[in-house]
């Protein structure tokens, strides 16, 4: 997939599942519950065991979109399938590994100067990293001077302030934790649940 194909996925679809658990099996089990509810942008985080396998069995799933996220080995995981590349923190090595494979490279930034230094590399979708740091109108704070970036709140987004940030003109937004609690508190029937009320 394209890098422009999976800019417009994000841009077109809105939510981001960005969660992690303890052992592979059940990240999967929770994947295919947001897949066949239709949660089809899935964030496989490097701190999560197996995470390149993870991502290797989620990209052959028809229509979902997955990318590699708290990345230290790029290459790895754009190998394993990933078709977007995530960091906590700016890092120029990962921006130009990702540009030669055409692999949108989303970084984390909290401040005005990393995120000019991220443009610099062509990074015009900032994950604003932790969001749970600022509020929604933070968004058209920062579009003031730097009005050709887009952000992607993470961090501290769950279901109850999901729609405020999105309405403050989000590209997309990455909700995290909240689905493995769900999963954990209330199983597939509480999260499938979940989901549609995130997709309505």
């Amino acid at each position: 997939m394209k890098s422009v194909q999976v800019l417009n996925e994000l841009q077109s679809n809105k939510l981001i599942a960005v969660y992690r658990t303890t052992d592979k099996q059940k990240y999967i089990d929770i994947a295919q519950i947001l897949i066949n509810n239709g949660l089809k942008i899935i964030e496989v985080t490097a701190t999560t065991p197996q995470a390149n396998e993870i991502i290797r069995e989620l990209s052959q799933y028809e229509d979902v979109v997955v990318g590699a996220g708290t990345i230290l080995d790029s290459e790895s995981a754009i190998e394993a399938g990933a078709t977007f590349i995530v960091s906590p923190g700016f890092d120029k090595y990962t921006a130009k590994l990702a540009n030669s494979y055409d692999v949108p490279y989303i970084p984390g930034c909290m401040t005005v100067t990393e995120m000019i230094n991220a443009s610099q590399y062509g990074c015009n979708i900032i994950k604003l990293f932790p969001a749970n740091q600022f509020s929604p109108k933070s968004i058209k704070d920062f579009q003031g001077p730097l009005p050709q970036l887009e952000f992607i709140p993470t961090g501290g987004v769950d279901r109850a302030n999901a729609q405020d940030w999105l309405d403050a003109g989000s590209l997309a937004i990455g909700i995290g934790s909240e689905i493995t609690k769900i999963y954990e508190k209330e199983g597939s029937s509480g999260l499938r649940k979940y989901v549609q009320e995130l997709l309505n």
